[in-house]
């Protein structure tokens, strides 16, 4: 089997691909911009896209039981994009994914993103998957799963990626995008829909 190819920013994911990929996945530690990366991605493209986070998290932050199966019914459909997280859907998504793009951005930046996400979200009261909103502020001080403890501390969670994909997904392209302009200048490169 061949390797898995990472391609960097300016690389042609199309080409390596062979065409326009169908089933795209986004990976990166909390607060790196999946899921906003994701959601361009599926309206430049006109795929469509569910959140992770959406089918995993029910009311009361409580990881929904449908979880898995959910997902593998969404992944069933012949096209989307979605976020790459929760280890028990991992290798589900990267069966059938091909193209990763893998938001391995520096640690600064993504805190500096999830700080900022969290309190716009905690002072807009937003309401999220299931009915969720953010916590108050304050229980950063006393959970230890508070989002911005949990990207701090899973911040080098995806370290070696590309040498692990190698091994587990070897049809996978992957674009390895370092800083939040070769993001855009990646995404600018893509076509406008398939």
């Amino acid at each position: 089997m061949p390797d898995v190819r990472t391609l960097g920013p300016r690389d042609d994911a199309v080409a390596a691909v062979g065409h326009v990929p169908a089933r795209i996945a986004v990976a990166g530690v909390s607060g790196s911009g999946k899921t906003t990366l994701a959601q361009r991605i599926a309206d430049r493209l006109g795929l469509p896209h569910t959140e992770i986070d959406g089918l995993f998290h029910g009311p009361g932050w409580t990881p929904r039981e449908s979880f898995v199966d959910d997902v593998r019914a969404f992944l069933a459909q012949p096209a989307w994009v979605t976020e790459w997280q929760y280890r028990e859907v991992r290798p589900l998504i990267l069966e059938r994914a091909e193209l990763l793009v893998w938001l391995d951005l520096p640690t600064p930046v993504v805190m500096r993103q999830v700080v900022r996400r969290t309190v716009r979200r905690r002072r807009r009261r937003t309401v999220l998957w299931n009915g969720n909103q953010e916590p108050p502020l304050r229980t950063f001080f006393t959970d230890d799963e508070h989002i911005v403890r949990w990207a701090w501390s899973s911040r080098n969670s995806l370290r070696g990626l590309d040498e692990r994909l190698a091994g587990e997904a070897p049809h996978l392209v992957v674009v390895r995008l370092r800083s939040r302009a070769q993001v855009e200048d990646w995404f600018q490169r893509l076509p406008r829909t398939i």
